[in-house]
């Protein structure tokens, strides 16, 4: 067997238990397996749009709403699973004072990116570990990204290239692909951004012996 494939499939994780990813997320489940973490999917069965309507009527501050989320489908996901620790995680997108969602379609897409273009967001990425139907951590990063100027044909022309996939991200961009050209200046850690914030999710499972590394 060559090396390579053989190291792929060995696993890091050191915890008795195992590891569940509280979502259908293909992006953070191959974040993850590329970190030697392979996990299994227990999606969390949650209304993420009114528990994010809750918490806001309730005054809660949107640099907290990611965490909120993480910490709801980690919770979701312990309910079917309490034998193993279940991450949650979330992302949001802000601008200013807005919170940006999903485009529906490619036109609310071609909004989205009139909206950014030549200005800075914020994303913040927050994970929620449970166990056993108790939150044992929930922690988040934060990451500003400055999008160039854009025209209307420079936004047609990217969406044209781009299609659908523009629909599957709330900024109507991945910019771990083609998305990458759209922006001037990224601070931030790249995790954060591409949705997980790995390096304080690994510091958590190193400080609880749960990594074999």
């Amino acid at each position: 067997m060559d090396a390579s494939c053989a190291s792929a499939r060995r696993s890091a994780w050191g915890g008795t238990s195992p590891l569940v990813l509280a979502s259908r997320s293909a992006a953070r489940l191959a974040i993850l397996a590329s970190a030697g973490l392979p996990a299994e999917v227990v999606p969390a069965d949650i209304d993420e749009r009114a528990s994010e309507n809750q918490y806001l009527a309730r005054g809660g501050l949107l640099k907290g709403l990611a965490s909120t989320l993480a910490q709801a489908k980690a919770l979701a996901a312990s309910a079917v699973r309490p034998d193993a620790h279940c991450l949650g995680a979330d992302q949001t997108l802000t601008l200013g004072s807005q919170l940006l969602h999903k485009p529906a379609n490619l036109a609310e897409a071609a909004e989205t990116l009139t909206a950014l273009s030549g200005q800075t967001h914020r994303l913040t990425s927050a994970f929620s570990v449970a166990l056993a139907g108790e939150t044992l951590v929930t922690d988040a990063d934060e990451a500003r990204l400055t999008m160039r100027t854009l025209s209307r044909d420079e936004i047609a022309r990217y969406l044209d290239f781009v299609g659908q996939p523009a629909l599957f991200s709330v900024g109507a961009y991945q910019i771990e692909g083609v998305g990458v050209q759209l922006f001037e200046r990224v601070d931030g850690d790249h995790w954060t951004i591409v949705g997980l914030p790995m390096l304080k999710l690994l510091a958590w499972f190193r400080s609880q012996g749960l990594l074999a590394l």
